[in-house]
């Protein structure tokens, strides 16, 4: 979230010996770059530190610029980003200033503003411009764009913190999908302050390894016998209590130390396993970063012989947002870990993009159908017509299905009735730690 503010340091001028910033221009816009939007930030700052008076700094990424260049061709994407800026250009006036950021990534400085109403359609209209179609060689692409905004506080906000909380807000946009825009709020700055903490503590949980797996049984409808396990991880942190993984799993991601506290759970999950009799299969998840590294499988690997555990007892489970980061990268982990007798799984299956793309492309074991489809599906027509399909299709290609997020008897019994053979869910159990696990199984092979 610094890359902009990288660029420059406080006090440093970026003009030439001619004070002007002839020199500081998009060679392929015609835009202000970004050191030039930076020392126009700056003077603003200067300007408006100790009065009344506001101004906004908006960044805009434009939503699925690269898959259209890939597709047409750099030349074609250049031509966007020309009609892009000349688009933005037009619609905000002489008296705002327009930059190209980056790639794909544009910010627009608005001086002089009276409300934070007033920013937010000019956001919108920003976005509306840069979502109408483009033309590229006869045909027409279509892009959408999201967008970040910051107010400037006067006697508080440097050009540094301007750019940084502009960056953050895009970040917080990007994240609830294409086409979004968020304006940054004192409530983003503590839900930031609240990431830092987090990223602290994960990064001192990891060193001590105080992650656990707990484990989510897996059955046969029909039967209800267990059939395997789905390793999940928990984290208790000494001064926050317990944390849901859907808090600090994004944040290991986005920090770039989720291979670690991946290593941790699954050597704890796979040791916890060998005690299970060796029909129980142990399903893990692999995260959209390691789908990218190519040390992945040779880590698990490593973790498998350490504690003994068969790796044909093992199943990956993969999303499909993982898959399409490098699907080429994906495409090679996969056949690694096959190759060495491990199954793969397709994970949340009809909430991604592409799904039956991803079907064709890859070697799947095993699909999973998303809870969203299995909680809707006994009063939603089209969710139940959804979970046939995904049934149907499976069978034809071979490829074993478990439902996820099953709560109920009538949703289990609906599932049998069309064919579906496994499942996991809050009705047969929640996830519990090894030591409860190991008494289900017992249990369970008892019955």
């Amino acid at each position: 979230m610094r890359r902009l503010a990288a660029a420059f340091e406080d006090g440093q001028s970026v003009r030439d010996d001619t004070g002007e910033y002839s020199s500081l221009s998009d060679p392929l816009t015609g835009l202000d770059n970004a050191q030039c939007f930076a020392d126009r930030i700056r003077s603003l700052v200067g300007a408006h530190f100790d009065t009344l008076t506001s101004f906004a700094v908006i960044i805009l990424d434009m939503d699925g610029f690269k898959p259209i260049s890939d597709l047409f061709g750099r030349s074609a994407g250049d031509r966007i980003l020309q009609q892009a800026a000349k688009r933005l250009y037009a619609v905000t006036g002489a008296e705002c200033c327009v930059a190209r950021l980056g790639a794909d990534e544009f910010g627009v400085l608005l001086p002089n503003v009276t409300s934070e109403e007033s920013v937010v359609k000019t956001v919108i209209r920003l976005i509306d411009t840069l979502s109408e179609p483009y033309e590229v060689r006869s045909r027409t692409a279509r892009l959408t764009a999201s967008a970040g905004c910051s107010l400037f506080q006067p006697y508080a906000d440097t050009t540094e913190l301007l750019l940084n909380k502009a960056e953050s807000a895009l970040y917080q946009a990007k994240r609830r999908g294409r086409g979004q825009f968020v304006v940054y709020s004192l409530e983003m700055e503590k839900a930031a302050k609240q990431v830092t903490r987090i990223e602290q503590a994960l990064r001192r949980a990891i060193a001590a390894d105080e992650f656990d797996a707990h484990f989510q049984p897996i059955v046969d409808l029909s039967t209800r016998e267990i059939v395997g396990f789905e390793a999940l991880a928990r984290w208790t942190d000494p001064e926050m209590g317990p944390l849901a993984p859907a808090t600090f799993i994004p944040i290991a991601e986005e920090r770039g130390f989720i291979s670690q506290l991946s290593e941790i759970v699954l050597r704890k999950a796979t040791l916890a396993a060998n005690s299970w009799p060796e029909k129980y299969y142990l399903s893990f998840n692999l995260s959209p970063t390691q789908l990218v590294d190519q040390n992945t499988v040779r880590q698990i690997l490593e973790i498998l012989d350490s504690t003994g555990f068969d790796p044909k007892r093992l199943e990956i489970e993969l999303t499909e947002s993982g898959l399409m980061t490098d699907p080429s990268s994906a495409a090679h982990i996969i056949e690694e870990l096959r190759a060495v007798g491990m199954r793969v799984s397709l994970d949340d299956f009809g909430t991604g993009q592409s799904s039956l793309g991803r079907l064709r492309e890859f070697s799947f074991d095993k699909l999973k159908i998303d809870r969203t489809f299995v909680s809707t599906m006994l009063a939603d027509r089209p969710s139940e017509h959804i979970v046939r399909a995904i049934l149907a299709m499976c069978d034809g290609l071979g490829v074993d299905v478990v439902a996820e997020g099953i709560e109920d008897e009538a949703q289990a019994e609906r599932l049998i009735e069309f064919g579906c053979i496994a499942g996991q869910g809050f009705l047969f159990g929640h996830a519990r730690d090894a030591e409860t696990t190991l008494n289900l199984v017992h249990k369970d092979r008892a019955e």
